[in-house]
């Protein structure tokens, strides 16, 4: 019996997704392809953006392939990580900002 609902296994289904919706999923991974070429930015930057951004999402599947493309690309442990705190201060800066909002709102009722 599985443990989690997360099954590792499943990365590598990832791109069935066209079987069910053929334009459309060829039509995401078009994009998708597109968005990690070169640019701009490098490959290794986008990487580390993507692993960043993974963990945001709390995907474990991209956590998993981000992780491993990222060591493939040479992205140091210590850079994963520091991308992380980034990744969390910012999405705890946005929790914390609409805070404001609740403050508004209780001055609001307390007049």
């Amino acid at each position: 019996m599985q443990k989690t609902y997360y099954d590792p296994k499943d990365l590598k289904k990832f791109g069935k997704i066209t079987e069910w919706s053929e334009e459309l999923g060829e039509k995401f991974f078009e994009y998708y392809g597109k968005v990690f070429e070169e640019g701009s930015l490098t490959a290794r930057e986008k990487s580390l953006i993507a692993l960043a951004v993974a963990h945001t999402v709390q995907c474990p599947y991209c956590i998993d392939a981000y992780t491993k493309d990222g060591l493939q690309r040479g992205i140091e442990k210590e850079e994963m990580m520091e991308a992380l705190h980034v990744a969390a201060a910012i999405r705890g800066g946005a929790s914390l900002v609409h805070g404001v909002q609740m403050m508004n709102k209780v001055e609001k009722l307390s007049m």
